[in-house]
């Protein structure tokens, strides 16, 4: 079972990335491993092909199959936490993935899949401490983080990226020289706004960003000079939905 544990006990704020008076609280988040595989297995071979019409995936050669990443999608619905890793995941590249998920949607049932497929919540206004930690404890085990940059599920064009996965990613950098985190952009593209059954997908993954190259001068210039190439990187791996309706694909890509 793979686990990844950032627990601490709660105790006076402190602060993260320029953020304060944030409560420390105790994170943990794992794999399980018949689970994951159980997972993997049902999605990539049958409800993913049964449920989509042709999905198409392009740039799969610039997974990094070693060392910390950080994919960035766009998110435009709740599939996209599925299609990630078929796209990308263990089928794939041999790595299993992590998320971070929003509080709100750990809870019930739900929240007992993430949980064991690699999830832990976050508190999308207030991130505790323990929760940034958590994540880069997972990138400094060399690990695979899924942060959807827009934040929630937003129809249409790019939305504006939230400054959180840059923070993330320049952090984890900084405190362990050498790690040598990327940001792997992600566009996933339905050809209907509301995917339903029969939809057709195109998902292109982009070459990674080399977080250490934002590394020199001002940290909060880096970190507006990452989010603008990250957010030109999804631009250009976005299309319009109308642009795969008339579009017949030769073959899917992943299968």
């Amino acid at each position: 079972m793979m686990r990844v544990n950032s627990s601490s006990e709660r105790s006076h704020p402190q602060s993260f990335a320029g953020k304060t008076n944030i409560e420390v609280i105790s994170t943990t988040s794992y794999i399980s491993p018949w689970l994951s595989s159980l997972a993997y297995f049902l999605g990539h071979n049958f409800l993913m092909p049964l449920f989509f019409g042709q999905i198409q995936v392009t740039g799969q050669e610039n997974i990094p199959r070693s060392g910390p990443v950080l994919l960035a999608p766009t998110h435009r619905s709740r599939w996209d936490a599925l299609l990630v890793p078929y796209a990308t995941g263990r089928m794939v590249s041999g790595r299993d993935l992590r998320f971070m998920v929003t509080s709100t949607e750990c809870t019930g049932i739900q929240g007992w899949f993430i949980r064991r497929l690699g999830g832990f919540a976050v508190n999308a206004k207030h991130p505790s401490v323990s929760t940034l930690r958590h994540a880069m404890d997972i990138l400094r085990q060399g690990e695979i983080l899924v942060i959807f940059p827009e934040g929630g599920i937003r129809k249409g064009k790019l939305h504006p990226l939230k400054p959180g996965i840059s923070r993330l990613a320049l952090s984890a950098e900084a405190t362990t020289p050498g790690l040598g985190v990327k940001i792997l952009p992600i566009g996933i593209t339905y050809s209907q706004e509301n995917p339903s059954w029969g939809t057709d997908i195109h998902i292109q993954i982009g070459k990674p960003i080399q977080v250490r190259d934002y590394m020199q001068g001002d940290s909060k210039d880096n970190a507006k000079r990452l989010m603008s190439d990250l957010t030109q990187a999804l631009q250009k791996l976005s299309c319009h939905g109308s642009d795969l309706a008339d579009h017949h694909f030769v073959k899917i890509a992943n299968s």
